[in-house]
């Protein structure tokens, strides 16, 4: 069966996670996984846990997705985010060391600045997305997938191990604190009424340490992955349950799942590492070139810069796009079609969209037919869609 789709946008925003390989239900003859120290109050608050990426994280609570889904972009949610890999990057060379990972300008950032950046290969492929903050502590805080812990982990641990061995000062700490995402459009006036800083003055992507209902030590970020406003609040261990359970006494508040993430995100065009980007995609294919620094491109400096500088100037073979459908929803990995019935490209991610009543999906198509308004066809399986 095939369906009548149009590319509504050349996507350029950020990414973030649930590959259907690393999401699943629970059973026992899976590997342990870990938890987060909010595992418990899941559980008490109705979670209904799968395994995702080595964790016990969960999907959705007694509410249903689209409930949730749409709460968020009604009011606001929070969500447990603690299986993030956190990093600090220490010594007076974290800039040189992360600048010989990542495609961004770290140098520029402004105290307590952070920016969406990419781990590249000598190849032009993305290893992953991540956001580097210059905290006024004199570290880099650094975010990057649970899914690509330990690739990460190595990456940037092999780097300090060589720039040592060149007597730099420079240093790499695991943080074990959880992290905990506040999202939706009353998200900043929920967390204003437990901070005693002026939240009008944390614009997006920067960040302070700050008490937060009591829990002193937390980092405050204002970013996110729903296409909302919002914040990311590193916390202490000890404070994670005691935090959460301020947040949910305001009735604003509810808690989101994995479901709700991963909708949300593909409704507004963030990326998915492993899906929608991977080694094998180059930023410029992905539609994230906003992502290299100015001075990056010019030096030429980072790693795959042989490859992806040219590209911004050339011609790429295919590009990232945004799709959207009526009828039976689009899923990963469906053939896209020209009009002509011709295989061109093939979808990354899909799914029906609460807030639009349509399906939205992303994927990749030659350049040719990546013009917003496009019309396109999809493969869709001749059976029930899940």
């Amino acid at each position: 069966m095939q369906r009548a789709v149009s590319v509504v946008a050349r996507l350029g925003f950020r990414l973030q996670a649930i590959p259907p390989a690393l999401c699943h239900p629970l059973s026992c003859a899976q590997e342990v996984l870990r938890r987060t120290p909010l595992y418990d109050f899941h559980l008490a608050h109705g979670g209904k846990m799968v395994a995702f990426a080595g964790w016990s994280l969960p999907v959705q609570y007694r509410d249903s997705h689209t409930d949730s889904h749409l709460h968020t972009r009604q009011h606001c949610s929070l969500f447990d985010v603690s299986h993030m890999l956190q990093t600090k990057i220490l010594g007076s060379d974290r800039v040189k060391l992360m600048e010989s990972l990542v495609v961004g300008d770290i140098a520029e950032l402004r105290p307590n600045q952070g920016t969406l950046s990419l781990f590249t290969n000598e190849a032009g492929g993305i290893l992953d997305d991540l956001i580097v903050t210059n905290t006024s502590e004199g570290h880099l805080y650094v975010v990057s997938n649970a899914g690509c812990w330990e690739k990460d982990l190595a990456l940037m641990q092999d780097k300090v191990r060589e720039l040592q061995n060149q007597g730099r000062d420079v240093g790499l700490e695991v943080l074990d604190n959880a992290l905990l995402a506040l999202q939706g459009p009353t998200a900043a006036q929920v967390l204003q009424a437990g901070v005693a800083d002026d939240l009008r003055k944390l614009p997006f992507m920067t960040s302070a340490v700050m008490e937060v209902f009591g829990v002193s030590g937390c980092r405050v970020t204002r970013c996110g992955y729903t296409g909302e406003d919002g914040v990311e609040i590193s916390v202490p261990v000890a404070g994670a349950v005691h935090l959460a359970t301020a947040l949910l006494k305001n009735p604003e508040v509810k808690l989101a799942g994995l479901a709700a993430r991963d909708s949300l995100r593909l409704e507004a065009g963030l990326c998915l590492y492993g899906n929608d980007i991977d080694e094998h995609t180059t930023p410029v294919e992905g539609s994230l070139s906003w992502t290299l620094g100015k001075r990056r491109r010019a030096a030429m400096d980072f790693p795959g810069a042989k490859v992806i500088v040219p590209q911004l100037k050339g011609k790429v073979q295919r590009r990232r796009v945004g799709l959207m459908c009526e009828g039976a929803p689009m899923r990963a990995h469906s053939p896209i079609l020209n009009m002509e019935g011709t295989k061109i490209g093939t979808v990354t991610s899909g799914c029906p969209s609460p807030s639009l009543k349509k399906n939205v999906a992303m994927g990749y198509v030659p350049c040719e037919y990546s013009r917003p308004g496009t019309m396109l066809l999809v493969e869709l399986p001749s059976g029930p869609c899940f």
